[in-house]
C-alpha cells in the first residue's frame, strides 16, 4: 500500500482522476479560460456553421440564431462548470451521486465511446484534408495518421500542464488568422453592406438550426468539468466555462456561418487556401486539431479511469490512443453510418448534465460527500429520470438537447420526492 505521501503525489502527476481537485492544485481564469477555448475551436463546429449560415439573411437573423444557440449551449456548460469549480469534481465522479455507484458506469461508457470515437475520426480528417491542401500521398496515410493519433496525446498525457501552455500559444494564433481571413473575406463581398445583401440559399428551421448549434458540442460542454474542476471557484470554473462555450464556441460557428455565405464553403481552412493563405489555413487547422484532439484523449482517460476505479491516467491516454488509431485504420472516417451513430449520442448525453445539475441544487448544494463515503447501487431517481428525458429528447421534434436537459432536472426534482432511491450499499 502506497504511504500517504507519495499517494499524493501518484495522484497530483495523474490529474486526480478519483479524488477532488485539492486547493493547492486549483487554477485562476487566465490559466482556466485559454484551455477551454482551446477545447471549444473545433473544426466540426466551423462545418456546423456551414450548414446553419446560408438559411438566413446575416442580419439581425443569423446573428440572432447564433447568439441564442451559444447562450443556450453556453449557459448549461457554465452550471456544470460552477458545480465543478465549487467541489473538486468532474461529471464521471458527480454521476456516482445522480445515478448511483454502478449506474454512473453507463455515464463512463456513453462519455468515453463518444470521446474516443471522435479522437478516431479526427485522426481521418486530418489525413483527408493534408491529401486535398498539399497532396501528401495517400499510400502514406497510415503513417501520418499513427503520428497525428500518438503526437497530439502528449500534451494530454502530460496533463493540467501541457494542456494550459499550449492553450497559451495556439488560442491567440488561431484567433489572429480567423479574423484575418474574416477581415479579407468582408473585403471580398463589398463589406459588412455586401454580407447583407447576400440571398440566403438554404432553408432550415430555427429550431433545426438552434439544434445544430448546441448539439453539435453539447457533450463536449457536459466533459468540460475535467477542467473545470481546476477551478478556484464555483464562479471561476462557471465563468471560464461560459466564456468557453458562449465565446469561442460562438466565433467558430460565425466564422463557419460567415464563409459559407461568403464563399458557398464551410471550412475556413480551405477558404484561406482560396484567399492565398495556405500555409496560414495549415497552420490554423493544425492548432486546431490539437487543441480539440488533446482533450477529448484527455476525456476519454478520466472516463475510463473511473470505469475501472483506478488512477493510471497516464496508461489510459495511451490505450485510448491506441483504439483510436484501429478505429481509424479500420475506416471509421468513412463511415457516415458511425459518424451518425455519434452525432446521436449528443441527444443521449445532455440529460446527463441535466440530471447532475437537478441533483446537486436539490441534495448538495453545502457541497458532495466524501468519494469514500458508501454510496446507493443505483440512484432509480437519476436513472428513470434520465431514460425518460433520453426518450423525449429523441421522439419529440424541435431542440432535442434543450429538450433533454430541461426534461432531466424537471423529472429528477418530481421522482426524487416520490421515489426512494435504492437502498443498497457498494
Amino acid at each position: 500500500m502506497l504511504q500517504p505521501e507519495l499517494s499524493e503525489q501518484v495522484e497530483k502527476s495523474e490529474d486526480y482522476p478519483l479524488s477532488p481537485v485539492p486547493r493547492e492544485s486549483r487554477k485562476s481564469l487566465i490559466s482556466l479560460a485559454p484551455l477551454l477555448i482551446g477545447f471549444t475551436l473545433y473544426s466540426g463546429t466551423l462545418f456546423a456553421g456551414g450548414l446553419v449560415g446560408p438559411a438566413f439573411r446575416f442580419f439581425p437573423d443569423l446573428l440572432l440564431v447564433i447568439l441564442l444557440g451559444n447562450l443556450i449551449l453556453g449557459t448549461y456548460s457554465a452550471f456544470l462548470g460552477y458545480i465543478a469549480g465549487k467541489t473538486g469534481l468532474n461529471t464521471v465522479l458527480m454521476a456516482r451521486f445522480s445515478f448511483g455507484n454502478l449506474g454512473s458506469r453507463w455515464v463512463d461508457f456513453i462519455l468515453g465511446f463518444t470521446q474516443i470515437g471522435w479522437y478516431a475520426w479526427g485522426s481521418g480528417l486530418i489525413a483527408d484534408l493534408l491529401n486535398q491542401l498539399v497532396g501528401f500521398p495517400k499510400s502514406l496515410n497510415w503513417l501520418l495518421i499513427l503520428l497525428v493519433t500518438y503526437g497530439f496525446c502528449v500534451t494530454a498525457y502530460i496533463g493540467y500542464k501541457g494542456l494550459d501552455w499550449l492553450s497559451r500559444i495556439a488560442v491567440p494564433a488561431m484567433v489572429i488568422l480567423m479574423v484575418w481571413s474574416l477581415t479579407i473575406a468582408t473585403q471580398d463581398v463589398g463589406g459588412w453592406g455586401g454580407m447583407q445583401n447576400l440571398v440566403p440559399s438554404g432553408e432550415l428551421p430555427l429550431s433545426a438550426a438552434i439544434t445544430i448549434i448546441v448539439g453539435t458540442f453539447v457533450s463536449g460542454g457536459t466533459q468540460a468539468t475535467n477542467w473545470s474542476r481546476f477551478a478556484n471557484s464555483g464562479k471561476i470554473g462557471g465563468l471560464a466555462t461560459f466564456m468557453a462555450f458562449f465565446l469561442g464556441n460562438g466565433f467558430l460557428i460565425f466564422s463557419g456561418a460567415y464563409c459559407a455565405l461568403a464563399y458557398n464553403q464551410a471550412d475556413i481552412v480551405q477558404v484561406m487556401a482560396q484567399q492565398g493563405l495556405l500555409m496560414g489555413g495549415i497552420l490554423l487547422f493544425f492548432l486546431n486539431m490539437w487543441t480539440t484532439q488533446d482533450n477529448t484523449i484527455y476525456a476519454f482517460s478520466v472516463a475510463g479511469c473511473h470505469a475501472f476505479r483506478t488512477e493510471k491516467r497516464h496508461l489510459m491516454v495511451l490505450g485510448g490512443a491506441t483504439f483510436a488509431l484501429a478505429l481509424t485504420f479500420g475506416g471509421i472516417y468513412g463511415s457516415e453510418q458511425f459518424i451518425n451513430f455519434l452525432l446521436l449520442l449528443g441527444t443521449f448525453i445532455p440529460p446527463i448534465g441535466g440530471v447532475i445539475i437537478a441533483d446537486f441544487w436539490l441534495n448538495h448544494r453545502a457541497g458532495f460527500p466524501s468519494l469514500t463515503t458508501p454510496q446507493v447501487a443505483w440512484n432509480m431517481s437519476g436513472i428513470t429520470a434520465y431514460i425518460l428525458a433520453s426518450a423525449l429528447a429523441y421522439f419529440t421534434p424541435g431542440i432535442k438537447p434543450v429538450y433533454g436537459i430541461l426534461a432531466a432536472i424537471v423529472l429528477y426534482f418530481v421522482l426524487n420526492r416520490i421515489k426512494p432511491i435504492i437502498t443498497s450499499k457498494t
